[in-house]
């Protein structure tokens, strides 16, 4: 397009598998164990603006992620519609080097029917979103945010994150290099969608008005309560192939259930939150 932004649509149609459980894998993850076929097609917006996207120093970036399972033709054996928003903006302090990164990032997961039947279906472990770990909710283990089952991380079907980078120069390296101190503050909430209504453990669905009642119950819960969050200081090193980041992190805010990581973590990538 002539603005730079970026359009990709696709088709997938991917057989996948939930086996060779643990011993003491939890009720929920034997549930949605054994193979399912998701038949799908997606689109992908990207804009990026940033003069250099592992470690920016001015500049903004949107990418959406739209997909649609199940509907119509599609067939397969699970139905959703899936998107998720990510935007980032870095502030320069003059010619200093030091620059202030800013990241905002969500997600919904609507179950819907499949087949032309009348029941939405209840999202499954594999499709769900998972939040948490070193590219992320830095602070938190991998899948240390959200819903979970004893041991088990079964993902969430909302979710909203955010977080703030603070990028200095090290004394005598020079900002020339790719090599940054860090200063961070992150934070996210990840919820399922359950029927408020439903007299069944799982909270299942009977219609998409059921549906739509979930959500906007989730909505309200993220945007009411305090979401778990950690800060930390870290060295952030972008490399032309990805980004390395070693961090000290310090959970802040944390729920029953969720997995924090105070200490040290290390996290290679090319998307950080």
């Amino acid at each position: 397009m002539k603005n730079g932004a970026t359009h990709e649509f696709g088709y997938s149609g991917i057989w996948r598998q939930v086996t060779s459980l643990a011993e003491n894998a939890s009720p929920s993850v034997r549930a949605d164990a054994g193979d399912t076929f998701k038949s799908s097609i997606s689109h992908t917006w990207i804009n990026d603006k940033r003069d250099y996207p592992l470690l920016p120093n001015s500049g903004y970036f949107f990418k959406t992620v739209s997909e649609l399972a199940g509907w119509g033709p599609l067939k397969g054996d699970t139905a959703f519609w899936k998107s998720e928003a990510e935007s980032q903006v870095a502030l320069p302090f003059g010619d200093t080097g030091i620059t202030l990164t800013a990241g905002l990032r969500g997600g919904l997961l609507y179950p819907m029917t499949l087949g032309g039947g009348s029941q939405p279906q209840a999202s499954r472990i594999n499709d769900r979103f998972q939040l948490g770990g070193p590219n992320n909710v830095r602070g938190f283990r991998i899948a240390g945010l959200g819903p979970r089952d004893g041991a088990d991380a079964l993902g969430g079907d909302i979710y909203a994150a955010g977080g703030a980078s603070l990028l200095l120069p090290i004394p005598r390296v020079g900002k020339e290099t790719p090599l940054r101190l860090q200063a961070f503050i992150n934070g996210g909430r990840l919820l399922a969608l359950k029927n408020p209504n439903s007299k069944k453990e799982d909270g299942s669905f009977s219609s998409s008005s059921d549906v739509t009642g979930a959500i906007q119950k989730s909505f309200s819960s993220l945007t009411s309560e305090l979401p778990s969050c950690a800060a930390g200081l870290g060295l952030v090193y972008a490399h032309p192939v990805a980004r390395f980041e070693i961090n000290f992190s310090l959970p802040l805010v944390m729920r029953a259930k969720e997995e924090g990581r105070k200490g040290l973590s290390f996290g290679v990538g090319i998307e950080f939150l």
